[in-house]
């Protein structure tokens, strides 16, 4: 936002720049149109005595024209030196602009490479992806429960709906043989009724036969008080209308014999649907009571057979996940032992350097105080060997040998400058070590809050212990501490992952 500003403004100089530019170009325009009309009008003047006042305004306008383009001159220089100050500052700003955005991308893939080589962050993010597994893996379950909840409870409502369509058709069987009793009642009562008609019909026809043969008697009187003559052939009819009655009482008694039988076999019969409608009857109980049996039976089985599958399949989940969690406390614990392996090893071979580093330092001390030794020896010997070879007399060897000492100690003495300013080189160099081993300290720390507030709050209940701080709750608010109070989880403190860095 402050290169975006900063461009504006730049823009809108250079636009008032050309402004202004324009306006004096519009202005000497317009002096040169005025030049030339005041040319023209002097030039049409034609009266002599007008000549001075011609030279006159053409040295006023001389002038003038001379004023303007001195101040035309003096603008444009002006004009020119504040365009080079814009083009400096611009100039300044682009590399002011250019040196904060490389600091920034500097700062970023510093970032960006602390973040990907930090032990501590891929850890943090292992943590972070495993608690994503377990919230997973919990909502699995969750979803698991529900679905064998669903399970059994549409098992239970389809055993209460078959024992409920039992008990209907058990109802509606007990209706239709109701129903079956009552039309059996019905036609018995209707065949009763049938009877009882019969015999009414067979009663009123006997009566109809005694009026006919009280009729018949008359006539047979009369004919034989009437007819004496014919007294013979009315015995006759007489005899034979005995005959014909004894005959008829003979089959009226047959047909009432055989009604009679006839009655009772209906009667046996009636005994025998009914009987044979109670055993049926009896029957159908016990086949229903049989099948009741059966269907209690099969659905204790059922229930049993659901049951122990559900025990069955409980232990295996139940298994599942001890499984499941034992791998993990067993993934866990083999990454916390190579942890700690590769942090014995690390510290062994940081006492290891360390040890050797001081060997070497000492060795390098030893060398160097060998060498200094040698190389004065060796100078000594090199002055004295000179000396010799000068043939010198012994005032002046004396001092040529003061001369060598003071040669040796001053290159001792410049040797040990610069042993020195090793050292102190050495030093600031440790020095900007340790200040970049704080900043990459505390980028990692910055992305460790940033990935905690960007992923704690989706994971609450299901972050490992130890991934909280003692004051990493005092980066979040009060709602998330909260929230962290009921699903309290284990904070590890600073002291060992200080002990683990060293």
């Amino acid at each position: 936002q402050a290169a975006m500003s900063h461009r504006q403004k730049i823009s809108r100089l250079h636009e008032r720049a050309h402004a202004e530019f324009r306006r004096q170009e519009e202005k000497r325009e317009d002096l040169n149109k005025h030049v030339a009309t005041e040319r023209q009008i002097l030039s049409n003047l034609k009266n002599e005595e007008k000549i001075e006042m011609k030279r006159y305004m053409r040295q006023m306008l001389d002038e003038e024209y001379e004023r303007q383009m001195e101040e035309a001159y003096i603008k444009a220089e002006q004009e020119r030196m504040y365009r080079e100050n814009l083009l400096k500052q611009e100039e300044k700003m682009a590399k002011e602009l250019a040196r904060i955005n490389y600091e920034k991308l500097r700062d970023e893939k510093t970032r960006q490479y602390i973040k990907e080589n930090s032990m501590e962050i891929r850890e943090l993010e292992a943590k972070l992806k495993s608690a994503y597994m377990n919230r997973e893996r919990a909502a699995q379950i969750a979803e698991k429960k529900a679905m064998r909840y669903e399970a059994l409870k549409e098992k239970a409502d389809i055993m209460h709906q078959i024992k409920s369509e039992q008990e209907e058709e058990a109802i509606k069987q007990e209706e239709q043989e109701l129903r079956r009793y009552e039309e059996l009642v019905r036609y018995q009562q209707e065949l009763e009724k049938q009877l009882e008609e019969k015999e009414r019909k067979r009663q009123e026809s006997y009566e109809e036969f005694l009026k006919e043969k009280l009729m018949v008697d008359e006539i047979v009187r009369k004919i034989y008080e009437e007819d004496r003559m014919k007294r013979e052939l009315q015995l006759e009819m007489v005899t034979a209308t005995k005959r014909y009655m004894q005959e008829f009482k003979q089959q009226q008694a047959e047909w009432r014999r055989m009604e009679r039988e006839k009655m009772e076999e209906e009667n046996r019969r009636i005994l025998e649907y009914t009987k044979y409608q109670e055993r049926r009857e009896q029957d159908r109980l016990a086949n229903v009571r049989q099948r009741d049996t059966a269907k209690e039976k099969l659905h204790k089985l059922l229930s049993e057979k659901i049951e122990k599958e559900q025990r069955e399949q409980e232990e295996m989940e139940r298994i599942r996940e001890e499984l499941y969690l034992e791998e993990q406390a067993e993934a866990a614990r083999q990454k916390e032992i190579k942890e700690m392996e590769r942090r014995i090893r690390q510290r062994l071979e940081l006492q290891q350097s360390c040890q050797e580093q001081l060997a070497f330092k000492q060795l390098r001390l030893q060398t160097e105080k060998a060498n200094e030794e040698a190389f004065r020896l060796q100078m000594l010997a090199k002055f004295a060997e000179d000396d010799r070879i000068e043939q010198m007399n012994a005032q002046k060897r004396r001092l040529k040998q003061q001369e060598h000492k003071r040669a040796v100690q001053k290159l001792i003495e410049e040797r040990r400058q610069k042993y020195l300013a090793d050292k102190e080189r050495e030093a600031e160099e440790q020095a900007i070590e340790q200040e970049r081993e704080a900043q990459r300290r505390k980028i990692i720390e910055e992305e460790r809050l940033k990935l905690l507030k960007l992923h704690a709050t989706e994971l609450l209940g299901y972050l490992p212990k130890g991934i909280f701080r003692e004051d990493d709750l005092e980066h979040f608010d009060e709602d998330f501490k909260k929230s962290f109070r009921k699903h309290r989880g284990g904070i590890s403190s600073d002291e060992s992952s200080e002990e683990d860095e060293q």
